[in-house]
């Protein structure tokens, strides 16, 4: 969805962007973290086509921002950190005048003004003025004009800044929606613990440089497997490699602390009958608690007693494979639920974006150049 090849910016005395080549699949969503002065910024304007590199090339469905930049903004929405609002305007012709400014047919404007209203609480201040909101208000506004044309791409520089928390909390579950609409985000933001509540992926820049690229559904360290099956599970790199489309889950059972042999061979069975567990080893023991860095927190083999207090129950952990899919999870639990299984609890198991940024920032940003010979002002290619 998003192509960009060797790109190159410079302000006078300053290299800002070195060199930085990425892809961004389309529906996905990707925290774009780094610290203050690294690039993020001027990375998102030059996608919205506001500056012009020095070299390199961006594509946004194919279409090239540098050569077309108009037609590719009806494709794409753009959020500054510092934005302005037409203080003359009232919020719905704010609205209006956004949606005409990228190409929404008058007819449909009614229809997309209410509908970007409701989405973003702006239905009950549609005739107030920009000047007469707060902080929030403003923010969620400016989010608003970003959206109004149903952009496939939507770019987002610190979209959080000044929202309350139930703000941020509406905002996140919006861009989750995007997102299963189909919508590619690219979204920058210091706050960490939000990113990780809808970001599929992190992109992380240092210096003007890409120093790493992953996909959050896909961690490179688990909890390790206990039983006969464990290094056939363990192999988690690889057998992403092979199958992108899987990703490692966590599954939690509660039973007696004498079920726990005759539990595992009724998990095995129902879980050879799902269609996608074909050619995949039975589900993995865990038999000690995930690290604090790996979701879910959720301790494994600790006593806790069931619901109607009867008698002690042990918490089970399994590590198995599913496709990405909310349908995969709900399948899973439903097949596992009519054998009689005792599902406690089912999570796609990641790291926590923090973790990853932090390992990040102990790598060394990378050369793009093969020859460590950068394109100067002047040489562009």
């Amino acid at each position: 969805m998003i192509e960009i090849d060797q790109l190159v910016f410079e302000y006078p005395g300053h290299r800002a962007l070195d060199g930085v080549s990425l892809r961004l699949e389309r529906g996905s969503v990707t925290a774009l973290v780094g610290p203050n002065g690294a690039g993020k910024s001027t990375l998102l304007r030059c996608m919205a086509g506001l500056e012009t590199p020095l070299s390199g090339q961006i594509r946004i469905d194919g279409i090239s921002v540098i050569d077309a930049p108009r037609q590719v903004h009806r494709k794409l929405g753009y959020l500054s950190d510092f934005f302005g609002l037409y203080e003359g305007l009232r919020v719905r012709q704010c609205l209006a005048y956004a949606a005409l400014a990228v190409g929404v047919a008058r007819q449909q404007l009614p229809g997309r003004v209410a509908q970007v209203a409701q989405a973003m609480d702006l239905t009950a201040l549609l005739q107030r003025r920009p000047g007469e909101l707060s902080r929030g208000q403003r923010q969620r506004l400016a989010i608003g004009q970003a959206i109004i044309h149903s952009p496939q791409v939507l770019l987002l520089d610190e979209p959080a800044s000044g929202l309350d928390p139930q703000a941020r909390s509406s905002l996140a579950a919006l861009f989750r929606q995007l997102q299963a609409q189909g919508m590619t985000l690219l979204v920058s933001s210091h706050i960490l613990s939000e990113l990780d509540e809808y970001s599929t992926h992190i992109l992380s820049i240092r210096q003007g440089r890409i120093v790493s690229h992953e996909d959050l559904r896909a961690s490179p360290h688990w909890p390790q497997p206990a039983g006969p099956d464990a290094p056939a599970a363990a192999d988690a790199p690889q057998r992403q490699q092979r199958d992108p489309h899987l990703y490692p889950h966590l599954l939690e059972l509660a039973c007696a602390p004498d079920e726990e042999q005759a539990l595992q061979a009724r998990l095995e069975a129902a879980w050879a009958q799902l269609p996608h567990s074909q050619g995949l080893p039975p589900p993995a023991r865990h038999a000690s608690a995930s690290p604090p860095s790996v979701l879910p927190p959720s301790p494994a083999g600790q006593a806790h007693w069931v619901p109607n207090g009867a008698e002690p129950a042990v918490s089970l952990q399994w590590q198995l494979w599913l496709p990405a899919a909310a349908t995969a999870r709900a399948q899973l639990v439903q097949q596992l639920v009519a054998a009689g299984l005792p599902v406690a609890g089912l999570w796609p198991l990641r790291l926590r974006l923090q973790e990853r940024y932090a390992r990040s920032l102990q790598t060394e940003p990378p050369s793009p150049w093969p020859t460590e010979q950068p394109p100067h002002a002047g040489e562009r290619p």
